[in-house]
This record gives structure tokens, C-alpha cells and sequence, in this order.
């Protein structure tokens, strides 16, 4: 009886101490795998023949819709097409609405976003970003003959805002009551139709807007002190892919790629 009683406690000692060795095993190969994700993300891209990237396509001169044509285009297009390029890849482009945007690249309908995001503290806690490849200064745009002359007088009046944007809050950090839209076209639409009464926004979408429509009767009441850097945006696992991304931003800048893109839809260099 004693001999079975120790054989049985030597065969329990045995499980539990594989047991233990499978756990640590399972752990290991967890973090390994962990550890390999971002490889993983940028081999898949060049296995597929493809990056996929997320952008808006209703945001001109960034991401728009050609009105004779009907075909994507703008600078944030043909940046990300750039970036394809001297990756190897296709570029396939997923247009989505702004404040869904972000959602779409936690769910992986996307690898990357290209859409003048702006680069901030509580963005980069849960997402990684290029290197800066656009700067910009926020505008509170008005029609001419409003009373609203600084983002002081914001307090209590309506401002026409992408929700989940940088400038939204702006506008919101003003007293402004938030009416959301989908880009900077349908806030000048607001604007004219009374139903908002201002809008803050970018400069840059402001003067391609006036170089369209230069007989629009919207002005730029106050500009904001501070610049804004935008960048690509990506998922955190994306570490190698990003590596590869900035290498693609650097050559466009230093072979002249990137300065002819961006007069070709400011007239000038955007990116300081």
C-alpha cells in the first residue's frame, strides 16, 4: 500500500511538472508570436502585392472625388500612391466617413490611413504615425458679414465640425455648439444656408475652396497660433511597416516627389 501511494504521488509530481513545462511553453510561443506581429503586418502587405488604406474621398484637395472623372484623387491620394509605389505594391483605397475612420483601422479594413490626421498625444497612446508629411494652422471661417471675429466670440454659436477632429475640439474648447459634417464642402453649404455660423478648419482647405470657388463669400476671421503636423496613421502593431513607410516619405522629399506633389495642390511646400 505505501509502495502504490508513493508511485501514485511520483506519477502527480510528473503531470503537474509537464503541465507547468506545456504552460511555459504555450507563454513562450505567445510572445514570440507577440513579438513577430509587425513583421508579420509588413510581409503580408508584400505578399498580397498590396497595401489597403483607409481615407475619406469627400475631404478635397486631400482626398476627393474628381467631378468630371468621378475618380479618387488629391494630395493625400497621390502621397499614399507614392508610398505604394516604392513599397512595391498596389494601393487599394476604402473610403470611409471621417468618424468612423479610426474604427476601420482597429478592424483591419485597413492597414493605414491617409487623410490629414493630426498627430496627438491621445491618438499616439493608441496608434503610431509616420513621420510628419503635412503642417497647417487651424482657421475659424465665417461668411463676411458675420459678427464672430476671434474664436473668443465662438462662445454659445454653432460651428460646423467633423466630430472626432482636432478642429471640433477647438471649436468646442471655444463654447461653440458642435454641428457635425462629413467635410469642409457641407460646412460652407451650413454657412451659406444660416443654419451654422462658422466653421474652424484648415487653411489649407480654405484657400484650395477660394482657388475653386474664389467668389464664395466666406473669410478667415482669426487663425490659430499653434501649426499642426499631420502624419499616416497605423494600427500599433505596425512597427516594421511604418519603418518601411517613413524610408518612402524620406526619398519623395529628398528627390523633389514630394514638393511637386504639393504645389501641384497648394501652389506651394506644406511641409513645414
Amino acid at each position: 500500500m505505501k509502495k502504490f501511494s508513493l508511485l501514485l504521488c511520483l506519477l502527480l509530481s510528473l503531470t503537474i511538472a509537464l503541465a507547468a513545462c506545456g504552460s511555459n511553453a504555450d507563454k513562450d510561443d505567445s510572445s514570440s508570436n507577440a513579438g513577430n506581429s509587425s513583421k508579420d503586418l509588413l510581409e503580408k502587405i508584400k505578399s498580397d502585392g498590396k497595401i489597403v488604406v483607409g481615407t475619406e474621398g469627400t475631404y478635397a484637395p486631400f482626398t476627393f472625388h474628381d467631378e468630371k472623372t468621378g475618380d479618387l484623387t488629391g494630395f493625400d491620394v497621390e502621397i499614399a500612391q507614392e508610398v505604394g509605389k516604392r513599397l512595391g505594391v498596389d494601393v487599394e483605397f476604402k473610403e470611409t466617413q471621417w468618424d468612423a475612420i479610426f474604427a476601420g483601422l482597429d478592424a483591419k479594413r485597413f492597414d493605414m490611413i491617409a487623410n490629414q490626421v493630426g498627430i496627438n498625444d491621445e491618438r499616439k497612446e493608441k496608434y503610431l504615425f509616420s513621420d510628419p508629411y503635412i503642417s497647417s494652422t487651424a482657421v475659424l471661417v465665417t461668411k463676411s458679414d458675420s459678427d464672430i471675429k476671434s474664436f473668443e466670440d465662438l462662445k454659445g454659436k454653432k460651428s460646423a465640425q467633423s466630430l472626432t477632429s482636432n478642429y471640433a475640439k477647438t471649436a468646442e474648447s471655444y463654447g461653440a455648439e458642435l454641428v457635425g459634417i462629413d467635410g469642409f464642402n457641407q460646412a460652407v453649404e451650413l454657412l451659406n444656408s444660416g443654419r451654422v455660423d462658422a466653421t474652424v478648419n484648415d487653411k489649407l482647405s480654405f484657400l484650395d475652396y477660394k482657388k475653386q470657388k474664389p467668389d464664395a463669400d466666406i473669410v478667415i476671421a482669426d487663425t490659430a497660433d499653434d501649426v499642426a503636423q499631420s502624419g499616416l496613421m497605423f494600427r500599433k502593431d505596425s512597427e516594421s511597416l511604418v519603418t518601411e513607410v517613413n524610408k518612402a516619405l524620406t526619398d519623395m522629399i529628398d528627390d523633389g516627389t514630394y514638393k511637386k506633389i504639393s504645389e501641384k495642390w497648394f501652389g506651394e511646400d506644406v511641409l513645414k
